[in-house]
């Protein structure tokens, strides 16, 4: 039976950069790096604390050609994204301020979560956010 996502695919301009941002700014644990080719690797995070087997993760998948170099930092077309989930929502928001990830708003509390919108590097939007 089919019961999960296993990885979203997340087009980025360059393999390293990518995993340096999400590695070191928003403490993202690498999976696997494993090349296929001169051109292509298997690159796959999930954050860090996220039970392995069982979380979606992310495969950062390097844009070929113009139409994918296009699609990058706007593959939502400028809409939220992901949603980044956290059980430490402040500790967790000033880590990724002081590392110098990019949000777009102020914190806010809602009825439902604690959440603010941040940019990866390469602009998509995410929600950071704690669930009530």
């Amino acid at each position: 039976m089919v019961n999960s996502i296993a990885n979203v695919a997340l087009v980025v301009k360059d393999y390293d950069e990518a995993k340096d941002f999400y590695i070191n700014k928003l403490g993202f644990t690498l999976v696997e790096d494993t090349t296929l080719s001169p051109e292509k690797r298997w690159v796959v995070i999930r954050p860090r604390g996220a039970e392995a087997n069982t979380s979606t993760c992310l495969l950062l998948a390097k844009a070929v050609g113009d139409e994918q170099l296009a699609c990058v930092g706007n593959q939502a077309g400028g809409r939220v994204m992901l949603f980044l989930n956290t059980d430490n929502f402040w500790e967790d928001y000033h880590e990724m301020k002081e590392k110098g990830v990019e949000f777009l708003e102020e914190p806010r509390v809602e009825s439902y979560a604690t959440v603010v919108v941040f940019k990866d590097l390469y602009g998509n939007k995410w929600d950071f956010i704690q669930r009530k």
